[in-house]
């Protein structure tokens, strides 16, 4: 034991002066590294708290502005700008790779759709980057779908509605899409299609207001409109 600690104790007394030499031999270039490293790391920070996150503070700020403008059907302003406001596109291009700017996307193209301009409201909702669970990201595909319709390519149109229910994943958004994307398919005469996506809302979302059979003014109780859509699209 008392060799092992003496044999120890020379291999740590024979390393320390190789160390020493090597720093004098290499000192320049081991404080260069290190000065590297330094300045790599404060200018992260430096980057991301004195610059990137007052751009997104500021960005996310406009980004409400236009949100309420849009909540008031004032979508030219939305997009265009109103008094101090710029308006989305210009937040867009002004504060690019920003969180908001992304979203800013999405608003753009939902404001685009209202007036009708689908062909605009394509542009900006393809430009959306989805983000994970972020709710915005079935709410604008969602949208981009209706978009793809509206400038007849149903085949997207479809697709994108089914992707939008499988993000969404809940009772209220999925079947909205999902019966949408059946009724397009029953447009093209695809009614086998169209079926398996009802049957695909009726036993997915059993609680959702499709799935749910109808009361009917005489108190009796009707068929569920998911049941009706499937005996329609069966042919």
């Amino acid at each position: 034991m008392a060799q092992t600690k003496q044999n120890a104790a020379a291999q740590q007394s024979a390393v320390i002066p190789q160390a020493e030499a090597f720093f004098k031999k290499y000192k320049k270039a081991v404080i260069g590294c290190l000065v590297a490293v330094v300045v790599v790391v404060g200018g992260f920070f430096a980057y991301k708290y004195l610059y990137q996150q007052p751009r997104e503070d500021k960005a996310q700020a406009l980004l409400a502005q236009g949100q309420a403008l849009a909540a008031q059907q004032k979508y030219d302003e939305a997009l265009k700008g109103e008094g101090k406001f710029p308006g989305l596109l210009k937040l867009i291009n002004n504060y690019s790779g920003t969180d908001a700017a992304n979203a800013a996307k999405a608003q753009a193209g939902f404001c685009y759709a209202q007036q009708g301009k689908y062909k605009e409201a394509v542009a900006q909702l393809e430009s959306f980057s989805p983000a994970g669970d972020n709710s915005l990201t079935p709410a604008a595909l969602g949208a981009l779908a209706n978009a793809y319709a509206g400038v007849g390519q149903i085949d997207k149109a479809i697709a994108t509605y089914q992707d939008a229910a499988e993000r969404a994943d809940n009772e209220i958004l999925s079947p909205l899409f999902l019966v949408k994307a059946g009724e397009l398919l029953e447009t093209q005469k695809k009614y086998p299609e169209a079926v398996s996506v009802y049957k695909s809302v009726k036993e997915k979302y059993p609680r959702c207001q499709y799935s749910v059979a109808q009361q009917q003014q005489d108190g009796s109780v009707g068929a569920a409109m998911i049941d009706v859509f499937i005996e329609r699209a069966t042919k």
